[in-house]
């Protein structure tokens, strides 16, 4: 399975203004979580993705993403 990190030193609150990929205008506070895919693993991600199935990517895929993403939010918000 391809790789997946967080960049934690880059893990903040912050203020955003910005559009999201379905085009939807974007304004709130919010805590930002760098996701870091090594460019070797970026085919293999787009690879198990097939955005025209509702049922993709698979749980397991969407599940690494995931835990890197909330264990990083645990870190940063001082949760064990």
């Amino acid at each position: 399975m391809p790789a997946v990190h967080v960049d934690m030193s880059a893990v903040g609150s912050v203020s955003i203004s910005t559009n999201d990929t379905d085009g939807t205008h974007l304004d709130f506070d919010a805590v930002e979580v760098p996701v870091l895919l090594p460019r070797a693993d970026v085919q293999a991600w787009l690879d198990l993705y097939d955005p025209s199935s509702s049922s993709s990517p698979l749980a397991a895929d969407s599940r690494k993403i995931a835990r890197a993403v909330l264990d990083a939010l645990r870190l940063h918000e001082g949760a064990q």
